[in-house]
């Protein structure tokens, strides 16, 4: 048996230390060598970012919360980096595609042939015929207006279409003072309150309102319809809740439709479906968990129906349910109560109980003007939010003397308004017990008398309300060719204006007959006469050209 010796390995010959080669590598490379420098400088760029960093005030508050966040929370960090990149891809990305065509591309015919098509709607409809009619046998006045007025025709007639209940319009001590009103302050403010507009004699006003009414604070408006329409939305705003009676008048309705609030209707003088109404509000928001402001909107005298509405039931409901009155008393205003206060006084409210009490200053007090009358910081707020008073010139210096002249007499001199109503009830007993065809829906002691007519003769005669608008028309022309002018109710803006969805209530078409102090009771004798038989004649007339 052989055996073989194993191999050894061959030994390779060792080489001077002088005649060694390093292996090639990436970082003897001449690109290793670059991205060494670039390295280097890029170092040098964030240090000096960084030291220009810590100059800035807060940084290190910055920094400390950057770390204690990493440290103690690391996935809130991560999750803040995505959303801080994801806020900033949203706010380079465009928001629609600006590469995509999102509309039909037209010729040139059919674009002109649309052009010939079109027609712009008129700026103003044309009138009717009958406002036409109406616009025609407008009567102007002559010279100053009071009991009797003088026509353009020449014609002198007794004069019931005028707010001017006490005749102050002839009062000479009145017209003595704003003579010498008018020479110290001149004709007009020139500028709105608040901004150089203001003047002795308004906060003068305000005063003596304020003291009249009882309220702790008083603002006068330069207009009495924008008053209540500038009022309502100074207070009320989106997602506020309004409940309204359906029969507010037209001024109170524009302020409603500004107020762009929740707009809740009850219907005309039923405390108890006002209640229901109010019932189901404070379920709804106590179910939704939402607090909102609410408000009951309400006239103390409605200019549409004459009737008033029922203030201590409405004080009742309002604190029952939290809900905040907005009352208008622009037609109750120097006329009901024992010294014209209005519906507070006679119905025995505290004024306090209600928040904003608004009226008028250019009816029966023959100034001009509005108010709002209530808490110190209700009337504070209106200086700088209500937009009928920051952007209109104030009301003039002799209007606001007027005002605090008239409440002054008002106030000392009850007796005004005791004749007054003397001949309210004169009137009325020459008007509705005597007459087949109209009926009064006015309160006893309101001046302006609505006459409508009675429901049975629009049944049987099936007056439509354009019907009804052109008989009364009729008569009111019948009473003037007779020597007696009155005027009719406004009702054609009610079609327009914001109402209940299900349109339950409309404005009725009305005569109003204005009764004054200013004539005897055998002059209101006569004038009532002539306006029943003015009436009578115009039924009969048509009775008679419907039968043939």
């Amino acid at each position: 048996m052989v055996h073989f010796a194993p191999r050894m390995p061959r030994r390779q010959p060792v080489l001077p230390r002088s005649q060694w080669k390093s292996p090639p590598t990436a970082f003897n490379s001449p690109t290793a060598m670059e991205l060494e420098a670039l390295h280097g400088r890029l170092h040098a760029a964030l240090q000096q970012v960084w030291s220009a960093f810590q100059k800035v005030p807060g940084s290190a508050v910055l920094v400390r919360y950057v770390q204690s966040s990493y440290q103690n929370d690391p996935v809130r960090s991560a999750i803040e980096l995505v959303l801080l990149l994801f806020f900033i891809r949203y706010l380079l990305s465009p928001s629609y595609s600006t590469q995509k065509q999102n509309y039909v591309k037209l010729g040139e015919d059919e674009i002109d042939e649309l052009i010939d098509d079109w027609a712009p709607e008129p700026l103003v409809a044309d009138r009717t015929p009958f406002e036409e009619l109406e616009s025609e046998r407008l009567p102007v006045i002559v010279g100053p207006t009071g009991p009797k007025v003088k026509l353009s025709t020449g014609r002198t007639v007794t004069n019931l279409a005028s707010y001017n209940f006490y005749n102050f319009n002839a009062n000479e001590q009145i017209k003595e003072k704003a003579i010498q009103t008018l020479r110290t302050y001149g004709v007009g403010p020139c500028g709105p309150p608040q901004f150089y507009g203001t003047q002795d004699v308004h906060v003068k006003a305000e005063a003596d309102i304020a003291n009249y009414l009882g309220t702790e604070s008083c603002i006068v408006y330069a207009q009495s319809f924008s008053t209540v329409s500038s009022v309502i939305p100074a207070f009320c705003k989106r997602g506020d809740v309004i409940v309204a009676d359906e029969a507010v008048n037209y001024s109170i309705r524009k302020g409603l439709q500004v107020s762009r609030s929740n707009i809740k209707w009850f219907d005309h003088g039923d405390m108890d479906h006002l209640e229901r109404v109010m019932q189901a509000v404070a379920r709804e928001q106590a179910k939704a968990k939402r607090l909102t402001r609410r408000f009951i909107v309400t006239e103390g005298l409605f200019e549409t129906t004459g009737d008033c509405t029922n203030l201590p039931r409405l004080v009742e409901l309002k604190e029952r349910y939290r809900f905040r009155i907005i009352l208008d008393e622009t037609w109750s205003f120097g006329v009901l109560g024992r010294t014209g206060r209005g519906l507070t006084e006679a119905q025995h409210v505290d004024p306090q109980q209600i928040d904003m009490i608004i009226g008028s200053l250019s009816g029966p007090l023959c100034a001009g003007g509005g108010f709002c009358a209530g808490p110190k910081d209700v009337v504070e707020h209106q200086r700088i939010t209500s937009s009928a008073y920051t952007y209109s010139a104030a009301l003039p210096a002799m209007l606001a003397m007027t005002a605090s002249e008239t409440v002054h007499l008002l106030q000392s001199n009850p007796d005004i308004l005791s004749q007054c109503r003397e001949n309210i009830k004169t009137m009325k007993a020459q008007l509705d017990p005597r007459s087949d065809w109209v009926a009064c829906t006015s309160a006893p002691e309101n001046p302006v008398i609505l006459l409508v007519l009675k429901p049975d003769v629009i049944r049987t005669r099936r007056l439509s309300v354009d019907d009804q608008e052109r008989i009364l028309m009729e008569c009111a022309d019948e009473s003037l060719a007779n020597g007696v002018m009155i005027a009719r109710l406004k009702t054609r803006p009610y079609a327009h204006a914001i109402a209940a969805k299900d349109g339950s209530w409309s404005a009725q078409p009305a005569i109003k007959v204005c009764v004054t102090s200013a004539l005897s009771k055998k002059d209101i004798e006569k004038a009532g006469v002539t306006i029943r038989h003015a009436i009578t004649k115009v039924m009969t007339r048509k009775a008679s050209h419907k039968s043939t």
